[in-house]
């Protein structure tokens, strides 16, 4: 049963949030979805954006500015939360915004107390596409995931778990091995424990070292960003993909920082990316 929150109308289609109760996370779970005008009947392509630490739906919602190129290119955006939410939902003890609510690094926690509602890769990779799938007019034959920071560190593990799944991939700013900085060896040491091989299949570098394939990615990064250094480290993305085979086009932005601006700036080259390999 999904609630509908709002909707508004926006380049030509229908801009929605939602909210549904989770079986996956045993919360209920706001998400947002842009659906594009279309022929009756018809099948659209999915795009799946998951969003970075401290974010909600509403942030790509109001300064992502993707419904332009969505329209023009005929595809539906899904924007989900980035944690579960809610009464008796544990959070970082000390309140810091990068664990807990607002930081649930799209993996399943294995450890107390976040064992349970913090089951975000089943969520994403499971609960959520077959809810789109039967409540908007969705292709799941034809998805496609990208994410920033946080996100691009959930989109890039959650495709390169399960190949063939996504026909695109690609991210901005992404965590590309987050058992290398502190972000993810916080958020990992937290919701896995501390036996750094089970953190492993959550580190797109360790991934790809360990044998995951991706046909291609495309990864945009600002060379002015504050995180780029201790958190980012797109260089050791660079270096597993030249060592697996996979076709990164990974390119260095002048100027540009983490945030919204640089998002919105390269989110139509990233949807017409999206599009090609979706399309029929």
């Amino acid at each position: 049963m999904i609630e509908t929150l709002s909707t508004a109308r926006a380049h030509g289609g229908t801009q929605g949030l939602y909210r549904h109760a989770s079986t996956a996370t045993g919360t209920d779970m706001d998400f947002a979805v842009y659906v594009p005008d279309h022929s009756p009947g018809a099948r659209l392509p999915v795009v799946t954006y998951l969003s970075g630490l401290t974010c909600t739906p509403a942030n790509v919602v109001e300064k992502g500015e993707y419904r332009a190129a969505c329209a023009a290119l005929g595809l539906i955006f899904v924007a989900p939360d980035t944690s579960p939410r809610g009464p008796g939902v544990p959070d970082d003890p000390a309140g810091a915004y990068d664990f807990g609510l607002g930081a649930g690094f799209y993996l399943d926690a294995t450890e107390a107390p976040y064992r349970g509602p913090y089951a975000m890769r089943r969520y994403i990779a499971e609960e959520l596409p077959a809810l789109i799938a039967s409540a908007f007019p969705a292709d799941a034959t034809r998805q496609s995931i990208m994410g920033h920071s946080m996100g691009g560190h959930g989109a890039l593990t959650l495709a390169l778990a399960a190949p063939g799944r996504y026909r695109a991939v690609s991210a901005f700013a992404p965590i590309v091995a987050p058992s290398r900085v502190p972000w993810g060896e916080k958020a990992f040491t937290g919701y896995l424990g501390l036996d750094r091989a089970a953190w492993r299949r959550h580190d797109a570098v360790a991934m790809i070292e360990d044998g995951a394939r991706l046909p291609a990615l495309l990864v945009d990064q600002g060379d002015a960003d504050p995180f780029l250094a201790e958190q980012l480290r797109p260089e050791l993305l660079r270096q597993a993909c030249a060592a697996a085979g996979i076709d990164l086009t990974l390119r260095l932005q002048p100027g540009y920082d983490h945030s919204y601006y640089f998002i919105s700036t390269f989110m139509p080259d990233h949807l017409r990316w999206h599009a090609a390999r979706l399309a029929d």
